[in-house]
């Protein structure tokens, strides 16, 4: 049974992955976007590096590094998890939908897995080839870094996911969530390092940033990659992103299980 149903997980996932490849006008103007943002931000970062003086331990080769990585991050953490459930709400397809025999959260993650899969190839890739032919090849600091940057990422993966998925339950109680959902994306952006990294901000500031997730989902992996925190530092890091893992995972199967009782019982 449990085969039977990984099987279906599957089929969706290898669907979502041919339905994304058929939408080639949208990758084309990511592709552009991120490539803009990037060289842009590359000048930028030269200009604030012109003294050639590190800031907080990480020089202007380390940073050029961090920028290519942030971007290729931003193309493996992209969500359509609370566009799917903001959209089975207004449809009124949400009552059907549970009662399907796969779980439709799981069909959610798993589509988004699909999407991710499929813009490794659209527009992962070419956005490591313009950053390492337009900046610089952006070279890990260790080979002893790997494993723990590919820790890091899917943790960072699970938590952007799951902070999308709450704010995709709100359509249950609100009309309209677009406001809301493109809030939520602009602000995990800018609090999360992805833009600025948290080491510019003032102490205070950074200190608060430290106990929200959202420093976990880009900040610590990119630490990571150019070598910014090490030893007991990194391991102390690690285990909050663990923590914040854990517990919006608590949170969210909490008020997917309210809200599943909910629509069953009132009919959606």
């Amino acid at each position: 049974m449990k085969l039977k149903g990984l099987s279906k997980y599957l089929y969706v996932y290898k669907t979502q992955i041919i339905r994304c490849f058929t939408y080639k006008f949208e990758v084309y103007g990511n592709i552009l976007m991120q490539s803009i943002i990037m060289i842009t931000s590359a000048f930028f970062w030269r200009a604030l590096y012109r003294t050639g003086n590190p800031v907080a331990g990480v020089d202007v080769e380390g940073m050029l590094t961090y920028i290519i990585i942030s971007a290729m991050m931003s193309v493996l953490l992209i969500t359509n998890v609370e566009r799917r459930i903001e959209n089975s709400v207004q449809k009124g397809t949400i009552a059907m939908d549970m009662m399907k025999p796969l779980n439709i959260f799981g069909i959610y993650l798993v589509e988004d897995l699909g999407s991710i899969t499929a813009l490794v190839f659209q527009n992962l890739l070419p956005i490591f080839l313009v950053g390492s032919l337009l900046v610089k090849v952006p070279t890990i600091c260790s080979t002893e870094h790997i494993p723990l940057f590919a820790i890091s990422m899917l943790m960072s993966f699970f938590i952007n996911w799951l902070i999308a998925a709450l704010f995709g339950m709100w359509s249950f109680t609100a009309v309209n969530v677009d406001a809301l959902i493109q809030v939520k994306k602009h602000l995990i952006r800018l609090l999360s390092g992805s833009i600025i990294p948290m080491w510019f901000f003032p102490d205070w500031f950074r200190n608060i940033l430290e106990a929200l997730p959202f420093v976990y989902i880009y900040q610590l992996p990119l630490d990571i990659y150019i070598g910014k925190s090490s030893g007991d530092e990194l391991a102390g890091m690690m285990m909050i992103q663990f923590v914040w893992l854990i517990i919006l995972l608590i949170a969210f199967a909490y008020v997917a299980r309210r809200a599943t009782k909910k629509v069953l019982v009132q009919g959606g």
